[in-house]
């Protein structure tokens, strides 16, 4: 007789991979087959996990259709089965999927939507912060501004692409204008995903404020990223920067004190 932990270990393992039961199982159903109730169950765990990734992935699911939508959440789910209880969790690795799944391959800007959408999906689930209080902050000694580590929103995600995915991600929202003319080729999109309350903002972000702001995740002082982004651009306006990222709710708190 098999252990209960052992049960459940074939009993997932016959629902996720299609395993044989083992016949130390019981398997006898009054009604049904064995067969029966673990596609029950199979057709229950699939059905599950495909509303799931629809949930997390809506304008995926707009851009390629309900039908290939499920077929490519069968063979998603096939490869990538739900390794977690909570289904907030599932499907982080749906954009390494679509850079490989042969038949989405005409679309050569799905994989950078779906990061995007997770980084949407992750930034919604994120835990909450205050925006940055701006009165403690004019406290601070302007001589000591390039001495702050500044603290980041930990819905914050910058997700950078070949591809207009803003664009995309922003025609496929409800309430919006629906314009679909995107140029494809009109070079590289870099995109802030942030919070603010319960609401996920998307938006463009210059590629001088994001090398700044990739020094401040890092950990850097202030000062060492404004240097540091100045050597790659000369134009770099902090004042700018600062008065967008704030805006966005990027930048929370902030501390005394040098990383270099």
């Amino acid at each position: 007789m098999l252990a209960l932990s052992d049960d459940l270990t074939v009993f997932g393992s016959a629902i996720v991979r299609g395993e044989a039961v083992s016949p130390l199982v019981d398997t006898v159903y009054p009604h049904y087959s064995v067969a029966t109730a673990i596609d029950i169950y199979r057709n229950n765990y699939c059905g599950n996990l495909h509303d799931a990734l629809a949930s997390a992935y809506p304008v995926i699911y707009q851009l390629v259709g309900d039908d290939f939508f499920r077929f490519l959440a069968r063979q998603f789910i096939a490869q990538y089965p739900s390794c977690s209880a909570n289904l907030h969790h599932f499907g982080a690795e749906l954009a390494d999927f679509l850079t490989t799944f042969e038949p989405a391959q005409k679309l050569v800007y799905l994989a950078d939507v779906a990061a995007l959408e997770w980084a949407c999906h992750r930034a919604y689930f994120a835990d909450d912060a205050v925006m940055l209080d701006i009165n403690k902050l004019a406290q601070i000694p302007p001589e000591q501004y390039s001495d702050l580590i500044m603290r980041i929103h930990p819905a914050s995600q910058v997700v950078r692409s070949r591809y207009p995915i803003n664009a995309i991600w922003h025609a496929h929202q409800s309430g919006e204008n629906g314009d679909f003319h995107i140029e494809l080729d009109s070079g590289t999109n870099i995109v802030l995903v942030s919070r603010i309350a319960d609401v996920v903002q998307v938006n463009e972000l210059e590629e001088d404020c994001a090398a700044w702001l990739h020094e401040i995740q890092a950990g850097r002082a202030m000062g060492v990223a404004t240097d540091l982004t100045l050597e790659r651009f000369p134009d770099f306006d902090l004042h700018a920067a600062l008065l967008n990222l704030v805006r966005q709710n990027i930048l929370i708190d902030f501390n005394p004190g040098v990383i270099t």
